[in-house]
């Protein structure tokens, strides 16, 4: 009789998971060989270098082979990464942390194409810099509620129009 797969979730940093805590611990009552845990984990992860990432590692009991899914970073970290900084601003009103471009925010928001439920690349954006509000940053110079008003008058269609996923 087979047994169930064996899932692992654990939130590792991009490109430098390791076989200590979290997932050495988590994974040893399995069976599996971590090392080769650990460096699909660091492989898949490496785009995401400086994040934190969410893993999900599923292992089969009978014959010890494992999948790894990545999920993606939070809109939130994508952001801080483009703007440079390590965290958001504790008075997104007054006190700006930095400033996207219309073409960092598409960026951001093709990497969580995944995640959003938007079908196109402007209500995509929209998702993306509401984030940008609440963090104290800015796009193209103008508060999120600004930029978004213009969205929504169409200034930005020439750059936004399209689907999100090609």
């Amino acid at each position: 009789m087979s047994e169930k797969p064996i899932v692992v979730e654990a939130l590792v940093e991009g490109g430098k998971a390791s076989g200590g805590p979290p997932i050495g611990p988590s994974l040893g009552p399995t069976g599996v060989n971590i090392f080769q845990v650990v460096t699909k984990i660091n492989e898949i992860t490496e785009p995401f270098a400086g994040l934190k990432v969410p893993v999900r590692i599923i292992v089969n009991p009978n014959d010890k082979s494992f999948e790894i899914e990545v999920g993606t970073p939070p809109t939130s970290a994508l952001i801080l990464k483009e703007v440079g900084v390590s965290k958001g601003s504790g008075e997104p009103n007054t006190n700006i942390i930095g400033n996207l471009t219309v073409d960092q925010v598409k960026s951001i928001a093709k990497g969580k194409e995944s995640a959003l439920s938007a079908q196109t690349m402007k209500a995509a954006v929209m998702i993306v810099t509401g984030s940008c509000g609440q963090m104290g940053v800015t796009i193209e110079g103008k508060t999120a509620k600004e930029f978004q008003a213009e969205v929504r008058e169409g200034t930005w269609d020439a750059q936004l129009d399209g689907p999100l996923r090609e």
